[in-house]
């Protein structure tokens, strides 16, 4: 991981920082930026997501979908706890705590918000950072570049159907028409452009594609801060009023990844995947795609929505709780390999 990764949380706190600070002082020009949409879809979050997303999306080698047979057991695993698991463990623990557990302390007309916020940030499989946990873990590439891709391929079809279903159990409205333009500009289109930049690029060679990676690198990142910002203008109140309601959001997420990442690993051992296989299984099984998350929250439901500032506590603790997970794969390694001997 480079500098900037390592201390992703320390960025998110000073976008939270001065985010308030500038939607304090500075209120209309960011009410204004808030303000210009079509068809629901805010352009300058559009343009920054996709300064984030593109990017990411060139790693991804569709023609890795061949591996896939070679590792079917762990892609199995990971497969029915990202599809399966994860989605309807988000939706339980957000019912238990936000609507049971912190209810009386978060303000009411925001619980279904927050819920549905939850639900977005669990129901995409992260796409870009599982390269560095894999890496952490020691884990195998070919699996995780084919888990990745076939993951891909499925948030396609999938992502749509599953939060309109999630949200529908939820009691939550949900506008289909909003939703299925947020999948195809946050999800069709930049895998598009992706892949066709990535044909043109390894066409001069796998140099012209990492030199383009490297650069683009930085740019994403800036690019989620400055969203970040933007949105911590427009939340500057809310958060201020009732500064715990993000320790709040962030219990459920947190528990969630322990929970889906345990039971990936515990999967893989008890199916007799190698280790290699089973660290990034269970990191790929618990980690968002949190850039999407944010993007489709604010989409379906606005800046200052309860739902965009739940994905955003996604960004806040995703680099320390995932470098824990990444800890308790590699200490346990020992173990694993001697019970699925």
């Amino acid at each position: 991981m480079n500098l900037f990764e390592r201390y992703l949380t320390l960025w998110v706190f000073l976008c939270i920082i001065a985010g308030v600070a500038l939607g304090e002082f500075f209120p209309a020009p960011f009410q204004w930026l808030g303000g210009l949409q079509v068809a629901h879809v805010n352009l300058p979050v559009g343009l920054l997501i996709w300064v984030m997303i593109i990017p990411m999306l060139l790693r991804i080698d569709f023609s890795s979908l061949r591996q896939v047979g070679k590792h079917w057991r762990g892609i199995g695993v990971t497969l029915f706890v990202n599809w399966a698991v994860k989605p309807f463990s988000m939706a339980l623990l957000g019912w238990l705590f936000i609507r049971q557990v912190f209810a009386p302390y978060l303000p009411a007309e925001q619980l279904d918000s927050y819920i549905a916020g939850l639900i977005l940030l669990a129901a995409a499989p992260c796409t870009a950072m599982v390269f560095v946990w894999s890496r952490l873990v020691n884990g195998e590439p070919l699996f995780t570049l084919s888990q990745v891709a076939l993951n891909d391929v499925i948030m396609i079809f999938a992502f749509a159907p599953l939060v309109a279903l999630l949200l529908g159990l939820s009691a939550i409205v949900v506008p289909w028409d909003t939703l299925f333009i947020s999948v195809v500009l946050y999800i069709v289109l930049p895998v598009l452009i992706a892949q066709i930049w990535r044909k043109y690029l390894l066409a001069r060679g796998t140099g012209a594609l990492e030199r383009t990676l490297h650069n683009l690198h930085p740019l994403s990142l800036l690019a989620l801060l400055i969203t970040l910002v933007l949105l911590f203008a427009l939340q500057g109140k809310s958060i201020v009023a009732q500064p715990l309601i993000i320790a709040m959001l962030a219990v459920p997420i947190t528990l969630q990844v322990f929970f889906n990442s345990g039971l990936a690993y515990w999967l893989n051992r008890r199916a007799g995947e190698a280790h290699c296989v089973a660290g990034p299984s269970a990191l790929i099984g618990a980690s968002n795609f949190f850039e999407l998350a944010v993007a489709v929250a604010i989409s379906l439901f606005g800046f200052e929505s309860g739902a965009a500032l739940a994905t955003v506590v996604g960004v806040l603790i995703e680099v320390p709780v995932m470098l824990m997970v990444v800890s308790l794969v590699k200490r346990s390694q020992g173990w694993y390999e001697k019970t699925s001997s």
